[in-house]
């Protein structure tokens, strides 16, 4: 749900060491100080390396998360913001670098817009319609001709079911719910994506593409006659989750299959000469359309289908999007590792895969025709940075996004630590430390368990565990069995046992925790986590009573009402390997769910929701809530009106730890309770 050496025995510092600092002297991280705190989305280098375009998601007071699109001269520092009012995304340069185009806002109306390579003279070249489905959501939503004169953009139009908003709401697909339902579209609205072309100079639009599929992930080919897209070739894909690569013909919208994977291909890329085809690639034939457990991998095809081959799987871990180097004779991805994210670099002719770019979460990144790479990254310290790698060591910084804002306020540090799990297996552990800290203070503990359950979480800096770390709490967050970035066995290790070892890999996290740092308070630990990390808080409380206050999040508390009410259906049949109707397992979901053991819940539990969730119903919170009530637990349930899954508008977010935080407070003072 929506992610070094390990020593022998558990306790390996691998980031910082703990300092004691005085109560007195603690300024850290407030709840107050988060809205100005921004990070960046694309990160896109002009062809010649004179112009940076990038995006900056603000968090204000008010309202939720938001992008704006800036272009910044790297030799003159000259700054300009894309879009009218800010509202701009998907920044792409043209091939002559001469102009960029972007999705967003030109006066009162908003679509595919272009403008100066300095930001300046924008204008809207075709109005978009978007779709509230939950797919396709991946993948370039714009491409240039190689020539500049013509744009390829993705939009929607109607598909052929009915309108399934109306007055009765008649439901006839089987992916009927969208992520998050507002105001009255509480329905898919049942429109499909597809291609279409405008002229930069006349701004003509023709529709490319149609039909009942969704066609995305575009890509424009070097000699300009076709354009790469994927989509799910399935006779139902609402029912079955797969992805397939197409070329279609731009001047005849002739449609050719380039790469028939029977599983998932995204984010196809045209070589420099155009002979091949980069992409993101699985080979699993059973497939979720809402996570994967399968590592995905670069793939590179011949431009005529033959020769696809995986050329990544030297690196055992997800990778990201692939893009070509400059003379077409390597490729470079992100991939995750150990809760942080490096830029490799992969030979297309074979051989051993570099990494170029480590010791931090990488996030976007692009590069220029001289394979200069402009990227943004997040450290412990700060979540915000741009940097252009010019050479192989010519690192220099061009923005930290939020320098001032944090100037003033104490970092707390994280540490690594591994440990053995109950079986033996290592697992790794992060612990932001609290601070405040003397030589004979005790802190509480709260363990943070991250969704998924194919993600992992990082030493770089986390808002919720810096105000955490501020109260002189510490924050534990434990890649548990599942966990992304470790290897494909170790994601593999979960398969058909949901809240089973994973689960005991966090009480394991514990302990070591416990044993290692004397000023943990084991009398006032505490459990939270979001979405899959929400399912085993709700779990972990059933199997143990040593939490003193339980903050579940958009968890699942039953897997069988919730395989059957989310927005996706597939999810727990590739967990397991069937359908919850095949082989017992609709038996087994039950015996894995927390709602089943509620009579052995004694921990307080405040649920935390947003009321338009459909990717974990907020029937899941419901459920549990009156159970609890009705076994005598204390508890509380939290509704955020107009949040899907994971609260977005600032004011929910620092509500929730507000709350969160008074809810540890009054039961970490409150005299525990006899077994």
């Amino acid at each position: 749900m929506r992610a070094t050496t390990v020593l022998p025995f558990a306790l390996a510092v691998a980031f910082s060491t703990p300092i004691a600092v005085a109560a007195q002297d603690v300024r850290g991280v407030r709840i107050t100080d988060l809205p100005a705190l921004r990070t960046f989305g694309d990160v896109v280098i002009a062809p010649d390396g004179s112009r940076l375009a990038y995006a900056i998601t603000r968090n204000d007071v008010g309202a939720r998360p938001s992008s704006e699109v800036w272009i910044r001269d790297l030799k003159s520092g000259a700054t300009t913001r894309l879009g009218s009012g800010g509202a701009a995304s998907s920044p792409r340069w043209s091939p002559d670098g001469t102009q960029i185009a972007f999705t967003g806002r030109v006066g009162d109306s908003s679509g595919v817009a272009i403008a100066k390579s300095d930001g300046t003279g924008a204008r809207l070249l075709a109005a978009t319609a978007g779709t509230n489905a939950v797919l396709p959501r991946t993948g370039e939503r714009l491409t240039w001709s190689p020539d500049g004169k013509q744009i390829a953009y993705t939009s929607t139009a109607p598909g052929p079911e009915a309108d399934a908003n109306g007055d009765p709401m008649v439901i006839t697909r089987y992916a009927y719910k969208p992520t998050a339902s507002e105001g009255l579209t509480r329905f898919n609205d049942n429109r499909r994506t597809h291609i279409y072309i405008v002229d930069v100079a006349t701004r003509k639009t023709r529709q490319l593409t149609s039909g009942v599929r969704d066609e995305h992930s575009v890509d424009w080919s070097p000699n300009g006659k076709e354009i790469v897209f994927a989509s799910n070739p399935e006779q139902d894909p609402d029912r079955v989750f797969h992805q397939d690569l197409f070329a279609v013909d731009v001047a005849s919208g002739t449609t050719r299959t380039l790469a028939h994977m029977n599983a998932v291909a995204t984010h196809p890329q045209w070589s420099p000469d155009g002979a091949m085809v980069a992409f993101l690639g699985t080979v699993r034939p059973f497939q979720s359309s809402e996570t994967n457990m399968e590592n995905s991998h670069v793939w590179v095809v011949n431009a005529d289908g033959s020769g696809r081959r995986d050329i990544g799987s030297a690196v055992d871990n997800p990778h990201g999007p692939p893009r070509w180097a400059p003379d077409g004779k390597s490729l470079y991805s992100v991939v995750g590792e150990r809760g942080r994210s490096t830029l490799y670099r992969f030979p297309v002719s074979g051989g051993a895969p570099t990494a170029v770019i480590g010791s931090r979460r990488v996030g976007a990144w692009s590069m220029d025709t001289k394979g200069q790479i402009a990227f943004a990254y997040s450290t412990a310290n700060e979540p915000g940075t741009l940097e252009l790698l010019n050479g192989k060591d010519a690192h220099e910084t061009v923005l930290a996004l939020n320098k001032e804002a944090l100037a003033t306020r104490t970092i707390a540090p994280v540490e690594a630590i591994t440990f053995k799990a109950k079986d033996g297996l290592e697992v790794e552990a992060y612990l932001t430390l609290p601070l405040g800290r003397t030589a004979s203070s005790k802190h509480p503990l709260i363990v943070n368990i991250h969704g998924g359950p194919h993600g992992a979480q990082g030493p770089e800096f986390n808002n919720k565990a810096q105000v955490y770390a501020a109260k002189g709490y510490a924050t534990l967050m434990v890649n548990y069995r599942g966990s992304t970035g470790y290897g494909q066995k170790f994601t593999d290790a979960i398969f058909g046992d949901q809240n089973g070892k994973e689960a005991e890999d966090v009480l394991a996290g514990v302990d070591a925790a416990v044993a290692k740092y004397p000023w943990v308070d084991a009398e006032r630990l505490g459990i939270e986590g979001g979405s899959y990390g929400g399912q085993l808080t709700d779990w972990l409380i059933t199997r143990t009573n040593r939490f003193k206050a339980a903050v579940p999040s958009a968890g699942i508390a039953n897997l069988v009402s919730f395989n059957y009410m989310a927005y996706y259906h597939d999810y727990l049949a590739v967990e397991y390997g069937r359908y919850p109707h095949e082989g017992g397992l609709m038996d087994t979901l039950w015996a894995h769910s927390a709602l089943r053991y509620v009579d052995k819940v004694k921990t307080p539990t405040m649920f935390i929701h947003g009321e338009n969730d459909n990717d974990v119903p907020i029937a899941e919170a419901e459920q549990f809530y009156i159970a609890l009530r009705d076994v005598g637990v204390p508890t509380v349930m939290v509704r955020y009106p107009r949040e899907g899954h994971g609260l977005r508008e600032t004011k929910h977010v620092a509500d929730a730890m507000e709350r969160s935080i008074a809810w540890y407070e009054k039961w970490f003072s409150a005299p525990r309770s006899q077994p």
